[in-house]
């Protein structure tokens, strides 16, 4: 058995916290109506979801009126994106941006859109992983209708500037959507001030269930349905409401905007004893931007190392963590984020993402940083690849 237990893998989800799960279990039990149905039972459901409306809209200064509940964050961008550019089609504005380092949710729909004729340009990312607001504004033709560009990406934890971006579209006449699932709960953010016109968000990286997720669209801002038979969500999104979940979104997101200052604080200071702990080893580099990094990512390449089996002999240890290198997935390519800044695919291979809280403990960072060198350095003494840098270093 291992000595002890450390979840380092909160950018992939969270646990449902306490207050979030007290929340919600009364609505899977006694508040089982259908928030559609006219009686008691029914309106208390409606109720409960629009006092979570509102929560959600406070937590990121929008209006109610300007959220709607998906199923997850992947939903959320799959309609900001076919759900605009299949209007703005239409108009003849056929042509889409996007990084080289967005989600899968957002780079499959793109390819997803090419099959309806929409050509998309990838805007590169320099070595922190930061878009530059200017090659944005070079990408920008006349039938170009929406840009879309992450908050914070989801492997190195690199902030983009948002508020610059969104700036040069609006000045543009470009639609500009954010996938804000990594940001929320994390970063302070206000769509108002950042000037967007569409966020995406995800409950399960802030402690709410998995399942439920928000789109947030200004006002004024049209796009087509995504899933069309019913009348929920103002006849915007069709299908029997989440009623548990979105009052667990609702809950997660006004503690995280009540506490966010205090978390990131706590969150920031176990980031930065991990990275100073890790980059003295042999090899090693820190992936994307340290300034401009979300609070509680650590992202490092080991040469020598293959990131499957690094994670293996983690959880070996009790250490649950996510690698550069797509192996568990069934796939043999290293992250297309390590490739787009730069990293040669070895490399990639051998990276670490390491995605810590405030629920995670200065212990933890003392577990980590006891276990993982001598893993790292029992990996490379079985490695043929490291024997051959080594040579090359001689």
């Amino acid at each position: 058995m291992p000595e002890r237990f450390v979840y380092a893998d909160n950018a992939a989800t969270t646990q449902i916290s306490d207050r979030v799960l007290e929340a919600i279990l009364p609505w899977l039990k006694e508040g089982y109506g259908n928030p559609s149905s006219i009686y008691a039972l029914g309106r208390n459901s409606k109720l409960a979801i629009e006092k979570a409306r509102e929560k959600v809209a406070a937590a990121i200064g929008a209006d109610p009126a300007e959220i709607y509940f998906t199923g997850c964050g992947s939903e959320a961008d799959n309609w900001a994106i076919k759900g605009a550019m299949s209007r703005l089609a239409k108009k003849g504005k056929n042509h889409f941006i996007t990084s080289a380092i967005e989600h899968h949710a957002v780079l499959h729909t793109a390819d997803a859109l090419k099959k309806r004729g929409v050509e998309t340009t990838l805007v590169r990312v320099d070595a922190g992983g930061r878009v530059s607001p200017e090659d944005v504004a070079a990408a920008i033709r006349p039938e170009t209708g929406l840009v879309s560009i992450m908050f914070a990406n989801n492997e190195i934890g690199t902030i983009q500037p948002i508020a610059e971006i969104a700036a040069v579209c609006r000045e543009r006449g470009v639609l500009f959507h954010t996938d804000a699932v990594q940001a929320v709960g994390a970063v302070p953010i206000n769509v108002k001030e950042l000037g967007v016109d569409m966020l995406s968000l995800s409950g399960h990286k802030l402690h709410a269930p998995k399942g439920v997720g928000a789109l947030y669209i200004r006002k004024g801002v049209y796009i087509d349905n995504l899933i069309d038979g019913g009348g929920q969500e103002r006849s915007k999104r069709a299908g029997t409401e989440n009623v548990a979940s979105i009052v667990g979104l609702g809950e997660a997101m006004e503690y995280a905007a009540a506490t966010l200052e205090e978390r990131t604080a706590k969150t920031l200071k176990m980031r930065e004893r991990l990275i100073d702990g890790l980059i003295g080893i042999e090899r090693c580099r820190l992936n994307g931007s340290r300034e401009n990094r979300l609070p509680g990512n650590v992202n490092i390449s080991f040469e020598g190392v293959e990131g499957e089996s690094l994670l293996l002999m983690l959880d070996l240890q009790g250490i649950c963590a996510s690698s550069g290198s797509a192996c568990t997935s069934g796939s043999l390519d290293p992250s297309h984020v390590l490739l787009a800044i730069g990293l040669p695919a070895e490399v990639a291979h051998g990276s670490l993402r390491l995605s810590i809280n405030d629920c995670n403990s200065e212990e933890d960072v003392d577990y980590i940083l006891e276990k993982l060198p001598p893993i790292i350095e029992r990996l490379r003494s079985m490695s043929p690849l490291w024997e051959r840098i080594k040579r090359e270093e001689r």
